[in-house]
């Protein structure tokens, strides 16, 4: 499949799955299925629109994972019915080392990646040579790159899009340190490090605030990086995948969101 094929189907699920969460069937008889979520911020609401599922009808099982590499391979093995966890461009990355038949089925919500630091006020205070510390999967890494190019930090070469790499930085005025480190150490490297590059989730799980302890954050607007409720293909049209997504999307899930995470995660849908 090429890669523009790829995106395209990707593309169009997606739309799809936006579309199916705005009216859940009515389940006949209480269901169950069995969700895999990132431990943590993310656990946490999960919970929540587990509570509105079993309202709907639908047992919802959900299946904590501190690994991002596990989540995708529990689904595609059928150990999962869908998976609440990811983006667009980490899928993309994925069924392309893998041909995982994946899809998106409906947004979830968004975290902004922030570059958090505990030495500095601000990315102009960074000192020549500072050790600094991103996520060591391509998509989450290909993030922390584009967002140290939008603060002026380097400078990538031209085409790389959403994924870029350390080989694909054309300019570093300030002979940065960049490390790749697993996105679950990176909070408790932070000490070790200048400044990092962390995943909202991973922030919140290591007690950063994305409002005190960052240096700069990832735009929220036109922002690609939406999360999802993802499925096995084929899986697009189950009511009680239709269900789930229609209780991620509802106003119980966004005002947890607001109350609880005050912007550190907004919904997407």
């Amino acid at each position: 499949m090429s890669e523009f094929t790829r995106r395209t189907l990707l593309s169009s699920a997606l739309a799809l799955g936006v579309a199916l969460g705005v009216a859940a069937p009515v389940l006949a008889a209480e269901q169950t299925i069995k969700v895999g979520v990132m431990s943590g911020a993310e656990e946490e609401v999960a919970q929540v629109v587990k509570k509105v599922a079993a309202t709907k009808g639908l047992n919802v099982q959900l299946v904590p994972f501190s690994d991002y590499a596990l989540v995708n391979e529990a689904l595609a093995r059928g150990d999962l019915d869908a998976n609440a966890f990811q983006h667009k461009p980490y899928l993309e990355a994925q069924i392309a080392a893998r041909g995982y038949k994946i899809v998106p089925v409906g947004f979830t919500f968004v975290q902004p990646i922030g570059l958090y630091s505990k030495k500095v006020k601000a990315v102009a205070d960074l000192p020549k040579g500072a050790k600094i510390g991103i996520p060591n999967d391509p998509s989450n890494g290909g993030r922390a790159l584009n967002l140290l190019a939008a603060q002026g930090l380097i400078k990538l070469k031209d085409g790389k899009g959403l994924s870029p790499t350390l080989l694909d930085i054309a300019d570093n005025p300030k002979n940065l340190a960049i490390s790749e480190l697993d996105a679950a150490q990176l909070p408790r490297a932070l000490p070790d490090l200048d400044a990092a590059v962390i995943n909202t989730d991973h922030a919140l799980n290591g007690g950063l605030d994305i409002r005190k302890d960052t240096i700069a954050v990832e735009t929220r607007e036109g922002n690609p990086y939406a999360n999802f409720v993802a499925a096995r293909q084929g899986d697009e049209n189950r009511p009680e995948i239709k269900t789930f997504v229609a209780s991620y999307q509802s106003q119980d899930v966004a005002a947890f969101l607001d109350t609880r995470f005050k912007g550190a995660i907004i919904p997407a849908w």
